[in-house]
């Protein structure tokens, strides 16, 4: 897929928005009938633009109400140390994303436990045993402000919307 037009950006919007749609809500939406709309979902499914659907769940009612943002910094950036780390944190359900990163930290990650206890076992029995972990510097999260999951690109307007705004 080279190019998205208005059409595919109008359907991922409002998969992004919510993925239970029928196709021919998709379709209406985009201004297409049902199977052009279907053909368009699969075709960004195959190629990656999609690359699949969750359920939005709320961390505190399963018992997730700690949330800890970590600065993480290596002793060594060599390829095989990175690779390690990087594939251990990966695999590691308490982490739900880690970026690596330029300033003071190589790595900032969060993590989601049920408390502060919980957290601190994560720190001893995960956190400083990950590979060539020499710094962890973590900030408590007290009140998430926003926590978006939609991608925020825009969709540009057709010609006949932008006239009748003129």
């Amino acid at each position: 897929m080279d190019t998205l037009d208005r059409h595919d950006l109008i359907l991922l919007s409002e998969l992004q928005r919510d993925s239970r749609q029928t196709v021919q809500q998709l379709g209406d939406a985009a201004g297409l009938s049902s199977t052009p709309a279907w053909k368009r979902v699969k075709e960004m499914e195959a190629t990656g633009v999609i690359r699949g659907y969750t359920a939005l769940v709320d961390r505190e009612k399963v018992g997730l109400s700690l949330a800890v943002l970590a600065e993480i910094n290596l002793t060594r950036h060599n390829e095989d140390d990175v690779r390690r780390f990087e594939r251990e944190v990966s695999a590691c359900p308490p982490i739900v994303s880690c970026y690596a990163t330029t300033g003071q930290a190589d790595y900032v990650i969060k993590v989601l436990v049920p408390d502060i206890k919980a957290y601190e076992s994560f720190l001893h029995e995960v956190l400083f045993k990950l590979p060539g972990v020499t710094h962890v510097r973590s900030s408590v999260v007290l009140k998430e402000i926003k926590s978006e999951t939609r991608l925020p690109f825009e969709v540009p307007k057709s010609a006949t919307q932008a006239r009748k705004r003129r």
